[in-house]
This record gives structure tokens, C-alpha cells and sequence, in this order.
């Protein structure tokens, strides 16, 4: 199949304004870290946005510049920030609350503009969340005045801050399970879901529809199924606006994608997967609940099936036991624990364990791959690329795929199909590592 002509990419000129669906840990972090970047007090580590670099051209070229250096991305100090949350704290006393940075050295320094950003009254129902239930929400009397009361926000936010741009983000709690179903189908089924008020329709359905509505890119770090359906997923396409998702990959997920490659490649069996994770979070509460809990298992479990492909190596993988636990453990805060325990097969049959402990801090994590989506989404909308950005799946723990396809969840194919979609927006060659041209070349 012939590679797309390359892009024309729109200049990110003026204001990228940003709305986060949720003002907790990740928003805060990700706004304090920023405010800090833009003053020189801190470093954006962790994004490869802002760090990373790409190489372009051949390897005997020594050509590796910085990816922010050749890809036309918004910068820092172009974005505005504003968010939805059920608690009206401003994100200065949000981010206290969190727990998360350092008060003197990182939150005293930008106090002026955290308190600047004042969440806006969330759409939020808690029949979706049910361990919160904050008071700064709009009138719950329908679903159809939280959509229109969400599209208000959205035009007031853009022209009190003139933004030229804007993205979505939903940085909020893990709803209840859903899966697709008869109001998801089409645009009419859904349009008449909003009107009866069904309750398959979830609040971040509305938000994300609501951007779409406005041309908005949507990024989706949290399970939920908002985006994930053949409705939205057309309408994104058919408007030509951005969507990703789905669910940040941070902590224990993200060392599954590099450890489940490396026993692949080596043809290495796995009998069991045994996972468990202790955080004391809003996120971790929220968790708690089963039928959260049951959304965020489902994104976490699909990985190593995905990845470890039983069905192509069933004495390998065929009976694999994989099991998820997340416990809420208060003194831990925003300082998650993901413990692994992996028995893994050798030659011969011959039994070995792997143990890892990772105590991570989870919107550490989160916020430069918060930021990247930003970036990025932004871009893909400036190329006029509409719909599921699967190349952005190096972000996400249940990246979403086109129909018929499956999830690539190896982080290094993933950075990969990430690098060469750059590449091809800026007119250089796909690197394919297969080499032979030195070898002629020689």
C-alpha cells in the first residue's frame, strides 16, 4: 500500500488553549511542571516532545536533532490551560492536596498561576464514579443541557483567552464499565441517547463529543470507553479531528510492553503473570469500587495477550495464568507500588522467576506523556489528520485501532510507527533498520 503524499502542515501560530477533564494529580502536575519549564526552574523529563530526538536520514549522516527542533510543534508558552473538575478548588490547592511536587521548590514558585486556573463546573454524574461526589457540577436534568453546558465552556474558555487552538483531554477518574451498544452504533442512535438520558451514555461521551463538535483533538487517559465507539470514532473521522486513547501508560503497564517483547523475541514461555498495585490516590479510590475497577482491569489485561500472541505460540503461552489486583492503601498518595511476580519457561521446560518492583509516582509519569498528547494531538490536527492516531499508541495502555486491526502494545514498535509518522510529516524517509544500503553502498 502506497505511503500517504506528505502533509501540509498548518503553523502553530497563536494561543493553544488546553482543557482537562479532571483537575487532580495529573492536570496539576502537568500544569506546575509546565509554568516551572517556561520560567527554566524545571526540566521536562519524561517527554520526548520536549527531549527526545529523532534521527533522520542515514546513520553515516550523524543527523539526530531534536524532535521539538524539526517537527513544527506549539511551544510551552503558547498554551493556556483550563479545566472541568466536581471540587472547586484552583489547581494551586488541588496540587497541595495531591500531594504530588514539593511545596517550596516546585508549587511557591508558580502559586500565581496555578490559582489562576479555576476549574469550571463539571458534567459529572456519580452513578459513573461512585466514591466522588463534589459539589462544583452543572444541573444534572439532562444529559443534552451537560453537552450544550460543556460547548458554552469551550467557546467562553477560547474567547476570554483568545486561543487560536485547542485539545481535550480527559485526565479524570476511570468511569464504570460500559461496553459499546445500540446508542453507540450511529450518529442519530446517539443523538436520541443524549435526549432519553440513557445511561449508556457516560459523562466523558459527552466531553468528548462536545470537542468533537467544536473541531477539538481528544486525547483519552483514562479506560473509559468515551471515544472508543463506532460512533465517535466516524464522527472524529468524517470532521477530520484528532482522537486517541486509551488510559495513560505509566507504571506497572509500561514494564509489561518492554518485558513481555524481550520474552517473545527470545522465545522464552511465560506460565503466569501475577500483578499487584498499591496507591493511595483519588485514583486509587476511585479504583476501589469494583465496577471501576472492572474498566481499568480490562485495559491492563488485554497487554500481554496482545503482545505474547498465545495463539501463534500455544506451548509458549497457551495456558498463561495472568492475574490483576489494585488495592487502595492510603499512606501511599500519589507514590504507587506495582509489584510483579512472572514465572517464565526455558529450554527444555525448565522453570524461571522474574520479580519487579517498580515504586513509581504515578502522575510523575503521567504528566510529560500528558503534555506529548497535547503536542502532538495538536499537530495531527494541523495536518488535517482526522480520526484514530494510532500512532500515538506509544502513550497509551489500550491504544485504540481501526476496526479489524489489533493493538500493537510493544513500546518499541510503538516509538518506532511514532518516529516514522513524524518522519513522513516532515518529508524525511521511513528508517526501517534493515541496513543492506551500507552494505551496497560499501
Amino acid at each position: 500500500m502506497p505511503i500517504p503524499d506528505q502533509p501540509i502542515i498548518s503553523p502553530a501560530t497563536g494561543k493553544l488553549g488546553v482543557l482537562t477533564v479532571g483537575l487532580g494529580a495529573v492536570s496539576t502536575t502537568l500544569i506546575a511542571g509546565v509554568e516551572l519549564a517556561r520560567q527554566g526552574l524545571g526540566e521536562p523529563i519524561g517527554s520526548l516532545a520536549q527531549m527526545g530526538t529523532m534521527r533522520v536520514g542515514k546513520r553515516t549522516e550523524g543527523r539526530s536533532p531534536l524532535i521539538r527542533d524539526v517537527v513544527p510543534l506549539a511551544t510551552l508558552d503558547d498554551i493556556v490551560f483550563g479545566a472541568w473538575d466536581p471540587y472547586p478548588d484552583d489547581a494551586y490547592t488541588s496540587a497541595t492536596r495531591a500531594g504530588v511536587l514539593e511545596q517550596t521548590k516546585h508549587l511557591e514558585p508558580v502559586a500565581e498561576a496555578l490559582r489562576a486556573v479555576r476549574p469550571m463546573a463539571a458534567a459529572f454524574d456519580p452513578h459513573y464514579v461512585k466514591r466522588l461526589d463534589g459539589p462544583n457540577v452543572k444541573d444534572k436534568t439532562s444529559k443534552r443541557a451537560m453537552l450544550e453546558g460543556i460547548r458554552e465552556d469551550i467557546g467562553r474558555f477560547r474567547d476570554e483567552n483568545l486561543c487560536d487552538r485547542m485539545v481535550m483531554m480527559w485526565c479524570g477518574s476511570t468511569e464504570i464499565f460500559l461496553e459499546p451498544g445500540a446508542a453507540h452504533t450511529d450518529i442519530e442512535s446517539f443523538e436520541k441517547a443524549i435526549d432519553a438520558n440513557d445511561p449508556t451514555i457516560a459523562p466523558s461521551m459527552l466531553y468528548a463529543y462536545a470537542a468533537l463538535q467544536e473541531g477539538i483533538p481528544f486525547a483519552n487517559g483514562a479506560p473509559n470507553l468515551t471515544v472508543d465507539t463506532p460512533v465517535l470514532r466516524k464522527f472524529a473521522s468524517d470532521n477530520k479531528v484528532p482522537i486517541s486513547g486509551k488510559d495513560f501508560k505509566t507504571g506497572q503497564t509500561l514494564l509489561k510492553t518492554v518485558l513481555a517483547p524481550m520474552f517473545k523475541a527470545r522465545m522464552l514461555g511465560v506460565a503466569g503473570w501475577y500483578s499487584t498495585n498499591i496507591l493511595g490516590n483519588r485514583d486509587g479510590e476511585v479504583l476501589d469500587d469494583p465496577e471501576s475497577f472492572k474498566t481499568k482491569e480490562e485495559s491492563k489485561l488485554g497487554v500481554l495477550e496482545h503482545i505474547l500472541q498465545p495463539e501463534l505460540y500455544p506451548q509458549l503461552y497457551g495456558d498463561m495464568y495472568h492475574k490483576v489486583r489494585i488495592n487502595y492503601y492510603p499512606p501511599r498518595g500519589d507514590n504507587k507500588e506495582g509489584w510483579d511476580n512472572i514465572d517464565i519457561v526455558g529450554w527444555l521446560g525448565y522453570p524461571m522467576q522474574m520479580k519487579v518492583d517498580f515504586l513509581c509516582r504515578d502522575s510523575i509519569l503521567a504528566a510529560p506523556l500528558a503534555l506529548d498528547l497535547v503536542l502532538f494531538s495538536d499537530l495531527a490536527n494541523r495536518c488535517g489528520m482526522g480520526g484514530i492516531q494510532e500512532w500515538l499508541s506509544f502513550y497509551y495502555k489500550s491504544p485504540q485501532v481501526l476496526p479489524g486491526l489489533y493493538p500493537e502494545h510493544d513500546l518499541f514498535i510503538q516509538l518506532t510507527k511514532l518516529k516514522n509518522t513524524l518522519r513522513w510529516m516532515i518529508g524525511e524517509e521511513q528508517i526501517t533498520h534493515l541496513g543492506l544500503d551500507y552494505e551496497i553502498e560499501g
